[in-house]
């Protein structure tokens, strides 16, 4: 066996034959000599002619290709150490998984329902126009992650390995491919069975999942200020060992529980802006430079930044082939995100468009500390909702009308999941963030040829890109102030993502071993 970097065709790529006929040219041998060719790497680069640019490992005859194994070393649990895991998204559910693999007894504590019950909240509230504050596309089995395109990419490879975050989702029914992608995605329609075993894989071992438990209060000692448990709504407590925090961005009632008992927390930098959904076909066509490109390639994506005023203006969570969703999580609030099956069929391609955001872009929030940020992204959520007329009803606007100031008479059609309202968006968003919005947009027109147009769309608000707040930690992975506690994943801040989430929650259940070890 041998690795070669090759330089393929869509063509080339998708059919056996020619992909052998390239390799047999690249190492001057002949395609009979070819036993088998296996990608491990791949990527598509479109900069100059489209073409797949791969690494592959090459079998000779009379060599042999053994399929990777990819089952985790899992211990029985059922007497170890306990660790309270409060959330179970990305951070919660693979710091689990990883208790599991070290040793301890996860007790994960979730306040939405299991994936399938979700499912029917989220059609009802969709139905509706009403808001379940507990079972909704935040929260619930699989956190925000499960409602997404189910991206699988982060710049993050500091907290961990990302093989290992691969790996655990191609052992629960992933497609094994997302191995070898650079830019690799699950899909919403499949994130939700890959889940339900991931919480098979933990009961099975000795831990324990407890739904409809939203936590409203730590269990810790006045006197030490050691957390041991977390207390719950209905009066339950749970107890053990340490207690991992990973809540997600959009647990603000955990934040309000940090502000009131004086605990630390700490204004953090997040972005705020609009969805721009194109229809598919035209960013296939600029992305592939044309329409005839090869019907082999996928739906097209993009990523795109630039600089107005000083603030970032990039796009964030593109989903190709994908709709938008009302991800709000109380009533009065309007938010908006993006999602897309394993497929990515869908007509239309959607983006968020985000400005970064410091305290500085909000002095008249300086009252509220540590949450001013927090308090800003409440309000322009509820003044979204108020503009639309409420009911989880989108505010919504044709790109060039709000670039060039115009009104919101005529709408395009949209793949929003719930109805659209025409609102002149500079009326509902910040003065600072429509400004850099219009000229990031037409940055981007000049940067992609056609992506500045009429049938492009503009969805408010899409406000939960990141914590606005951070719960602080040390080097030991501990809070300052309440030792015992870890603070992990999106919600503490400290990560972006469901890969970047899931290594955070396995590398602080490793400093919780480190400390608990085997006592």
């Amino acid at each position: 066996m041998r690795t070669l970097d090759l330089t393929l065709t869509p063509e080339e790529y998708f059919t056996p034959e020619l992909l052998k006929a390239a390799v047999a040219r690249s190492t001057g041998t002949s395609v009979a000599d070819i036993s088998h060719v296996e990608i491990v790497r791949r990527s598509l680069d479109s900069r100059r002619g489209v073409r797949y640019r791969c690494q592959a490992e090459i079998y000779l005859a009379g060599e042999t290709f053994t399929p990777p194994d990819f089952r985790s070393n899992y211990r029985n649990c059922h007497t170890s150490h306990r660790v309270v895991i409060v959330g179970a998204g990305p951070a919660g559910l693979f710091a689990a998984l990883h208790a599991i693999e070290l040793g301890l007894k996860p007790i994960i504590v979730e306040r939405g329902k299991a994936v399938d019950e979700r499912r029917k909240d989220i059609t009802l509230m969709v139905r509706n126009g009403s808001v379940n504050n507990d079972s909704n596309w935040c929260f619930g089995e699989g956190g925000a992650g499960t409602y997404s395109d189910g991206k699988l990419y982060t710049r993050s490879t500091k907290r961990g390995d990302v093989g290992d975050v691969m790996r655990k989702f191609v052992e629960h029914g992933a497609d094994p491919k997302i191995m070898i992608d650079a830019h690799a995605h699950i899909g919403t329609d499949r994130l939700s069975g890959i889940i339900s075993q991931m919480r098979a894989t933990i009961v099975g071992h000795g831990g324990e999942i407890h739904f409809n438990q939203r936590v409203d209060n730590l269990v810790f000692d006045t006197l030490t200020h050691r957390v041991s448990g977390v207390h719950c709504t209905d009066g339950t407590t749970f107890e053990g060992n340490a207690v991992l925090l990973a809540t997600g961005h959009s647990a603000r009632d955990i934040y309000e529980l940090f502000h009131r008992n004086g605990w630390k927390l700490e204004a953090k930098p997040f972005a705020i802006g609009v969805r721009v959904e194109h229809p598919q076909r035209l960013i296939d066509d600029i992305q592939y430079h044309g329409s005839n490109h090869s019907p082999l390639l996928p739906p097209a994506a993009y990523s795109l930044t630039t600089q107005v005023d000083g603030h970032g203006v990039f796009s964030f969570c593109m989903c190709p082939g994908g709709i938008i969703v009302p991800a709000a999580t109380a009533n009065g609030e309007q938010v908006v995100n993006g999602m897309s099956n394993a497929s990515r069929s869908s007509a239309y391609a959607n983006s968020g468009i985000a400005v970064t955001v410091t305290p500085d872009d909000v002095p008249d929030y300086a009252r509220d500390g540590e949450l001013a940020l927090l308090r800003f992204q409440q309000d322009v959520e509820r003044r979204t909702a108020a503009a639309a007329g409420g009911g989880l009803k989108a505010p919504c606007q044709r790109l060039t009308d709000f670039c060039e100031g115009k009104g919101a008479g005529h709408l395009n059609r949209t793949n929003y999941m719930g109805q659209c309202t025409g609102v002149e968006l500079q009326k509902v968003l910040p003065a600072f963030v429509s400004r850099c919005l219009r000229q990031g947009f037409r940055d981007f027109g000049r940067k992609m040829h056609g992506f500045y147009t009429s049938n492009a769309s503009l969805l408010a608000v899409e406000s939960r890109t990141s914590s606005p707040v951070r719960i602080p930690r040390g080097d030991d992975g501990q809070h300052p102030q309440l030792r015992g506690l870890f603070p992990c994943g999106e919600g503490a801040g400290y990560a972006g993502g469901i890969v970047s989430s899931a290594m955070d929650g396995m590398k602080m259940m490793e400093k919780i071993k480190e400390i608990i070890g085997d006592q």
